[in-house]
């Protein structure tokens, strides 16, 4: 039987909606890690996203049996996959031993060893989410971004610089590259 979240928080672990991201950060991992947050602290959002999870992951399931893992996890890990190209080696070393994913997840304590997921646990769950379900979610997810941003009549628009330069590529073999170099240090 799944839960959504653990709704008793046990001693030492941060509340999720706590948790303080870095906002400079250049990395791909805080933005994903903020939406993630934004979900759980959002009734209505949090509300759609978990009837996705709950129509996939429970569909035809007994609500008896032991505890797997949380749907709330699943969808951490999941969007981190994702959005990091994670493969299931890198996903595992993060669930174990990244700070701000483990807070997200729910999992990381103040004091002593938290929850552990194996590597095995970590890919047959997050393989129970299909291609269909991740984007059902991420209409979802971009619905609530669009009331973020307040431009409903407008629309979202986005700007980009770019340009054509013309180059000589060439294979880099070894004459070429001392053409290369001649030619640069004549001209």
């Amino acid at each position: 039987m799944r839960k959504r979240f653990e709704q008793q928080r046990k001693f030492g672990i941060i509340p999720i909606s706590a948790v303080q991201l870095p906002i400079k950060s250049r990395d791909e991992l805080p933005p994903i890690l903020r939406a993630l947050q934004h979900i759980y602290v959002t009734p209505e959002l949090n509300e759609e996203v978990f009837k996705i999870l709950e129509g996939k992951v429970l569909k035809g399931k007994k609500k008896t049996g032991r505890y797997g893992m949380d749907l709330w996890q699943i969808l951490v890990l999941s969007a981190v996959r994702l959005g990091l190209d994670a493969d299931y080696d890198r996903l595992d070393d993060f669930a174990n031993h990244h700070k701000l994913i483990r807070q997200i997840l729910g999992v990381e304590t103040t004091c002593g060893e938290g929850k552990r997921f194996s590597r095995q646990s970590i890919k047959d769950n997050v393989s129970l989410l299909d291609e269909e379900t991740i984007n059902k979610i991420n209409e979802v997810v971009v619905r609530a971004g669009h009331k973020l941003v307040k431009k409903k009549d407008k629309g979202l628009r986005i700007k980009a610089d770019t340009y054509v330069l013309e180059s000589d590529v060439h294979f880099p073999t070894d004459v070429n590259l001392l053409w290369d170099a001649h030619v640069r240090v004549w001209t």
